[in-house]
């Protein structure tokens, strides 16, 4: 198994060292930087993902290896544990787990790596690690695990320590899970124990649901001291519980990181690298918030939220695009964020400018009739003034190119308020 290199104090040329290494491997290999992105791939890779070098090189490690482990836990997601590793100059490695090909399809494999110590003064872009890839089929290696406690919330529930998906749907206490997604949803911050018993047995008095609230407290920790998360994650407070917020990594909250990040660079004019973030933000939100648990009024309001927050990145995200000409990536943004809200007029709209811009302006005009047949089906409303205005500066741009007579257009009713 390969060892972290010794600490020597590294120098530029750590580059192209890192990029033999990678040239030579006979397994598929990459360098990660420290934008997290690949700098170096080797053949075996673009053999094993189906990326060509160039496809490869300068693109997030997480757009490209997208590794899930069995249980269908993210490996790779934007500011993971396991880069945080490689910074502190600890090699990562799992025994088993999915990356995804190109052509969509999933490889089981195993991985190891090699760190590379950081000196100070370095320019953006230099190699923190060498990750080597192999098929299961082929020779197992295992590394060194650590010990974090990732927790993911965006689509399926689902842990992961040590580098290892946890077998929650396994538990025998299922009401476990549940008091654990509920103090997620209040990370950091002392939860009454007369809240608990609320969310979790509503119908049992006081002294009974104390009972079983402290056999469930004990089987929480005891599942997750076994799956070698930190002995710190869960405290008692008084009467009240605390999940801490810097023992575990939540995928929401990396989200919003993301997000924010991604908006003070908009607002800045780094339209580039604004983009880089949402599309950061794009890839953690894998799913609405707990979504198994689309009943539950306690985490009701935080799915919403997280849910508008999406959408207005998807917004800005397209808006990133248009500003640097790129109408056809922003047309792709608008349809994605119409798949998760069909009724979202907003996109509809912003589809139809963009569709204009891109030259096809008969899809922008089908665009917006299809918004008026899915606004009047579902809220008996036509589409704002500001929707019809737009469709009919579009159509007028389509007759006169086009040198057709004027006629007239569609016959619109006044809009309705749709709240």
């Amino acid at each position: 198994m390969f060892e972290a290199i010794p600490p020597t104090p590294p120098t530029q040329a750590d580059t192209a060292t890192a990029a033999r290494l990678v040239e030579f491997s006979s397994d598929a290999a990459l360098v990660i930087d420290d934008r997290q992105c690949v700098s170096a791939w080797n053949r075996v890779a673009e053999q094993l993902f189906g990326y060509a070098r160039d496809e490869a090189l300068g693109r997030p490690c997480a757009e490209i290896l997208q590794a899930v482990l069995p249980g269908g836990e993210p490996q790779c997601v934007p500011a993971c544990q396991v880069f945080q590793c490689f910074r502190d100059c600890r090699p990562q490695g799992v025994a088993r787990c999915r990356v995804r090909h190109k052509d969509g399809g999933w490889v089981e494999v195993s991985y190891h790596s090699i760190v590379l110590p950081q000196a100070q003064g370095l320019s953006c872009g230099a190699p923190v690690a060498i990750v080597f890839l192999r098929e299961r089929d082929a020779q197992q290696v295992r590394a060194p695990l650590g010990g974090v406690l990732q927790i993911f919330t965006l689509g399926k529930f689902g842990l992961v320590a040590g580098g290892r998906g946890v077998e929650v749907e396994k538990w025998k206490r299922r009401q476990a899970v549940t008091l654990l997604k509920f103090l997620v949803t209040q990370l950091d911050r002392p939860v009454h124990r007369e809240r608990i018993l609320d969310c979790l047995w509503p119908e049992v008095d006081e002294a009974r649901g104390w009972g079983r609230l402290k056999v469930t407290m004990y089987y929480l920790r005891e599942q997750l001291r076994a799956a070698g998360a930190g002995e710190d994650a869960l405290q008692t407070v008084g009467n009240a519980y605390l999940l801490k917020r810097d023992a575990v990594w939540v995928d929401a909250e990396s989200f919003e990181k993301s997000v924010s990040a991604g908006r003070a660079l908009q607002a800045k004019g780094q339209g580039a690298e604004a983009l880089r973030r949402y599309e950061e933000a794009q890839l953690l939100y894998r799913g609405a918030y707990l979504e198994q648990d689309s009943l539950a009024d306690w985490c009701a309001e935080e799915r919403e939220r997280l849910g508008e927050i999406y959408m207005d990145m998807l917004t800005r995200k397209a808006e990133c695009h248009a500003e640097r000409g790129e109408f056809a990536e922003a047309v792709l943004v608008c349809r994605k964020g119409l798949v998760h809200d069909p009724c979202r007029e907003s996109f509809h709209r912003d589809l139809m400018d963009y569709l204009a811009r891109l030259g096809r302006r008969d899809w922008a005009v089908a665009q917006y009739r299809h918004c008026r047949e899915v606004l009047g089906r579902e809220f008996g409303a036509e589409p704002m003034p500001e929707t019809q205005r737009l469709y009919r500066e579009i159509l007028a741009q389509e007759r006169a190119e086009s040198g057709a007579p004027s006629a007239p257009v569609i016959e619109l009713k006044p809009a309705s308020s749709r709240g």
